[in-house]
């Protein structure tokens, strides 16, 4: 049933029989929920679904064995870090996508017509028209974004993901994900137009930021389908808090940031999984996360492509924040595949307390 269910997404089809199908392949695949207006960007969704589903079945083998070699980051690969990394990057491949980026390969992998971009193209800001302009107000962003993803194509996209997240908890048995960001034109924050992440725990779910909502599935094996379960709105407030890096590398401000939280009754909750940590945050409907530049890790160690950007998206689009500790993430900039950031995502109020806590520090 699942390859029947796949193959009703004809797209060597003419356009117009491609949105039919598109419309019927949405209906089932989400219970009639809306998961992207822009058909090249539930195209992208639809085709990761199915290598998250071959994820989900390697996971069940006890495979954590170690490979002889290291990522980018300094980390040493697991080999179903490698497996799950070959199974996206093939899913990607196939598509007409301009390229994309994973954790786990140094450079950036280009898919249409093999053109060779220079890293200035990647990374440069689009200044024109059509670019958005994060300092109007919500109305006349939300416009300016729906004009550059419903005029986008396949052509236009770049991917850039973490193909399995926390893969060092396996041998425990813990839950781990996927996350995936999806860029227009360059690989810069502002031009962040979707991002999703799959997680593989007791259930395989998933959740997508676009149409400016984070919408919440879960996949049934039984139907062969992905069920919307709801779309996040964060409270005000939260009562969990996640506080990653090694304590005893804090610095004093973050310390004393921490305390606060757990004088304040705040419970913790931390798995070493940046995935299912988020993913409860966003279940319990608000908290704080928190990843901080450290004396061991001064510019922070999550990745702002793979992992920082495509949260921070879901997070504002759950009713919540994602800042560096002072600024906004999503109006950062990136200069290089992976570079890494200090993090913080929540709720308005331990946002808020966080900025009070890192006020006047230098970052």
């Amino acid at each position: 049933m699942q390859n029947n269910l796949y193959s009703s997404l004809n797209l060597n089809s003419s356009l117009d029989s491609k949105l039919d199908e598109i419309d019927n392949f949405k209906y089932l695949l989400c219970n009639s929920s809306q998961v992207s207006s822009d058909l090249a960007i539930l195209t992208v969704i639809a085709s990761l679904q199915k290598g998250a589903l071959r994820v989900a079945r390697l996971l069940q083998d006890r495979e954590v064995e170690y490979s002889s070699n290291s990522n980018s980051s300094g980390d040493n690969q697991l080999k179903v870090d490698i497996a799950a990394d070959n199974i996206f990057g093939e899913i990607l491949s196939n598509l007409s996508i301009k390229g994309f980026a994973s954790e786990e390969r140094d450079d950036v992998v280009f898919c249409s017509e093999n053109r060779e971009y220079l890293d200035s193209e990647l990374f440069s800001f689009v200044h024109d028209n059509n670019s958005i302009n994060l300092t109007k107000n919500d109305f006349e962003l939300k416009s300016i974004t729906e004009s550059r993803v419903m005029d986008c194509s396949m052509q236009d996209l770049l991917v850039a993901f973490d193909p399995l997240d926390g893969s060092s908890l396996m041998d425990s048995n813990l839950s781990v994900g996927s996350i995936f960001g999806i860029y227009i034109n360059t690989f810069a924050p502002q031009n962040l137009i979707a991002s999703l992440y799959f997680l593989y725990g007791p259930r395989l779910e998933m959740v997508v930021a676009a149409d400016f909502k984070s919408s919440h599935y879960m996949y049934d094996s039984n139907r062969c389908i992905w069920r919307f379960i709801q779309d996040f709105r964060l409270k005000q407030r939260g009562k969990i808090n996640a506080s990653g890096g090694t304590q005893k590398y804090w610095r004093s401000n973050h310390k004393k940031l921490i305390e606060s939280f757990f004088n304040d009754g705040y419970r913790l909750r931390y798995s070493g999984g940046m995935v299912p940590d988020l993913h409860q945050i966003l279940c319990k409907n608000g908290g704080i996360f928190s990843y901080p530049a450290t004396f061991e890790s001064p510019n922070g160690k999550l990745r702002k492509l793979f992992e920082v950007y495509p949260f921070a998206l879901i997070f504002e689009y759950a009713g919540g924040v994602a800042i560096d500790g002072m600024n906004r993430l999503l109006d950062g900039e990136l200069h290089n595949v992976h570079e890494s950031v200090p993090c913080f995502f929540g709720s308005n109020d331990e946002i808020e307390r966080v900025r009070e806590f890192y006020s006047g520090i230098t970052l």
